[in-house]
């Protein structure tokens, strides 16, 4: 039950770097020490807007990323077209997101939303102790030529250890370093399958096969090559694994 109350839980210590910007009176979503709490219906309209850009914060600072560009690039290698359909690479991705995420997530969890509920600390407290796992995260994986870019263009002095690095900047740098990553490892897979691409093509044009296409010669050896040496286990693993290994 704790999973289904981590999705609030971000979405109510994400409001605190909104309500950050407003001056004056502190009010917390939470019933805190000298703070006001926000009245049922604020919080169900503040709960309602951030809930309608959380697909767009999954997609962007998770994992996501990298598995729906390599799997899309998988399937364009494959030459299936729609096979496998979007809502099937979206729903894989979203699970194994899930997986890889859920201590992340957890953490975010025990040190943000917890202190908060209990009225241990105040929203920002939460949304600082809370965002530090996420951080965490993602300084793992992004690049430093993508850090320097956004410190640049930010004109933020760099900081003296990279758990300093403020959301603002780590989260470009994250999408941009899972952009390329995704596309180095969506390369690598094209290049089997083009040899069978190849390799069909000149056998066809040598012999004069030209009213059929070598593309669809080419699809059922590159789906049984991809079932012989169990595809789908390998690359599902491969991208598990790169996860937990940086």
């Amino acid at each position: 039950m704790k999973t289904l109350r981590v999705l609030p839980a971000i979405a109510i210590a994400g409001a605190g770097s909104l309500l950050a910007q407003a001056p004056g009176a502190e009010v917390s979503l939470v019933p805190g020490k000298g703070s006001a709490a926000l009245s049922v219906p604020m919080q169900t309209v503040v709960l309602l807007t951030l809930l309608t850009i959380l697909p767009a914060v999954v997609m962007s600072i998770t994992p996501f990323l990298r598995i729906t560009v390599v799997l899309h690039f998988l399937r364009q290698a494959l030459g299936t077209q729609a096979t496998p359909s979007n809502q099937v690479l979206i729903g894989l991705s979203l699970f194994l997101t899930m997986l890889i995420m859920q201590p992340v997530v957890l953490d975010m969890y025990h040190q943000g939303w917890e202190p908060m509920e209990s009225g241990k600390a105040t929203w920002e407290q939460a949304f600082d102790q809370g965002s530090q796992p996420l951080k965490a995260f993602l300084v793992r994986f992004v690049g430093e030529k993508d850090v320097s870019l956004f410190l640049e263009v930010s004109h933020t002095a760099r900081p003296k250890r990279p758990a300093d690095l403020g959301l603002t900047v780590l989260v470009p740098a994250y999408i941009l370093s899972e952009l390329k990553t995704g596309f180095q490892i969506g390369a690598v897979l094209f290049l089997p399958f083009l040899v069978i691409d190849l390799v069909v093509a000149s056998v066809t044009l040598s012999i004069g096969m030209v009213q059929l296409p070598p593309v669809m010669l080419s699809a059922p050896f590159k789906i049984l090559l991809f079932v012989l040496v169990d595809g789908w286990n390998l690359v599902v693993g491969s991208l598990i694994r790169s996860f937990y290994q940086t």
